[in-house]
């Protein structure tokens, strides 16, 4: 598998999943703490840091071996789907939990924030996963 249409699928990757995950951080935030401009201010600072984590996360994935439908087929690529949410998960909640206790000063809104999360993104994170994994851009068909 070539190096750089994988760039461009987890750059792409990288985005959607901000969109949706920023989106959900803000309406957690706003409901958890009763102010939109902590909502907002918890989702917008997320964005930098969580673009940059799930970057990350996904060139780790991708180092770690991309699993076509030859080499198992649909078992393989849910139990996969299923570890990569379950490791995101992790590491976007500690992310999340440590700016709405910073950001809002109360670790109490912090951990509520990071707990409503869990549950949120793990089932947004598995649907995202799915349908990128349907989604062939950038991966090269050939091999």
């Amino acid at each position: 598998m070539q190096e750089t249409p994988m760039i461009k699928r987890h750059l792409a990757k990288t985005m959607t999943w901000r969109i949706v995950g920023t989106l959900d951080t803000m309406i957690i935030g706003w409901f958890v703490s009763g102010n939109l401009l902590i909502g907002l201010s918890i989702g917008g600072t997320e964005v930098i840091t969580k673009m940059i984590l799930y970057f990350i996360h996904e060139r780790i994935w991708f180092r770690y071996g991309y699993v076509k439908d030859t080499k198992g087929g649909v078992f393989i690529s849910v139990r996969r789907h299923l570890a990569k949410t379950i490791t995101w998960r992790v590491i976007g909640t500690l992310d999340t939990t440590l700016l709405a206790w910073l950001i809002t000063g109360d670790p109490e809104i912090g951990l509520q924030v990071g707990g409503i999360e869990i549950v949120t993104k793990m089932i947004l994170y598995y649907l995202h996963e799915r349908v990128w994994y349907k989604f062939k851009f950038g991966v090269d068909n050939n091999e």
